[in-house]
């Protein structure tokens, strides 16, 4: 308990951006969390100008398309690449690139998005919060989970449904979202990453219920959420 504590504790230093409507919080904040939970591009160097442009990668396709539908909704335009990797086992590379001219958008709106989204979900109920703030709030928590189920890497065993990843502030936020959805949730620190986890049985149904995927406003319809995805070529950490 007191390691999940830790993880909730942050300093306000930064200055708050300015607040988004409620959908577009929802499709900003679950574009952050997928973005959180892809390691670094394997294309990039360890510099400030090439890590705020630097593309997007994920392992799976649905994660990579509901990255674009997110970005396509906040009229961020985006570029899909597929790269083929591997020596004796093939995998593909889903790269995502946002043009140079729309990147600081791109930037503002994750931003905003992670930030709001954030404060909403660890600032805890609000007292005498409005019906759509609280729905809100559940909304918010669903699209966390739903970016890790699709983009972290997944820890499925008989009695557990988890997420792996390295984002610290990240594990915080799953692990309040499972509190939101009324599931209890379990972080355990491993080497150089953080496992979320879950209970197999009806904290698991409710989870995967809950991050089932909404259809899209003018957009295909996304692949259903009980089809077989296969696991993640690479590891989380």
């Amino acid at each position: 308990m007191t390691r999940q504590t830790a993880l909730l504790e942050r300093p306000g230093t930064t200055v708050p951006p300015p607040p988004l409507d409620w959908l577009t919080l929802g499709d900003a904040f679950e574009a952050a969390c997928l973005r959180r939970c892809t390691p670094p591009p394997t294309a990039a160097r360890p510099s400030a100008v090439l890590a705020a442009y630097a593309p997007v990668e994920f392992d799976r396709e649905d994660a990579a398309q509901r990255m674009q539908q997110l970005l396509a909704r906040l009229d961020i335009p985006v570029t899909h690449e597929v790269a083929i990797g591997g020596l004796r086992r093939r995998y593909e590379l889903h790269r995502l690139w946002v043009p140079q001219e729309h990147q600081d958008a791109y930037t503002r709106m994750l931003h905003a998005g992670w930030w709001q989204g954030r404060r909403e979900l660890l600032s805890g109920p609000h007292p005498g919060a409005s019906p759509a703030r609280r729905r809100s709030a559940s909304r918010l928590a669903a699209a966390a989970w739903r970016s890790a189920l699709l983009a972290a890497g997944r820890h499925v065993r008989r009695h557990i449904l988890g997420v792996r990843f390295t984002d610290r502030e990240l594990a915080a936020v799953l692990i309040r979202s499972a509190a939101v959805l009324d599931v209890p949730a379990r972080l355990r620190p491993g080497t150089g990453c953080f496992l979320v986890s879950v209970a197999a049985g009806p904290d698991r149904a409710r989870i995967l219920s809950s991050a089932a995927m909404e259809p899209a406003r003018g957009a295909a319809p996304e692949p259903a959420w009980g089809q077989a995805v296969p696991q993640a070529r690479r590891p989380a950490c």
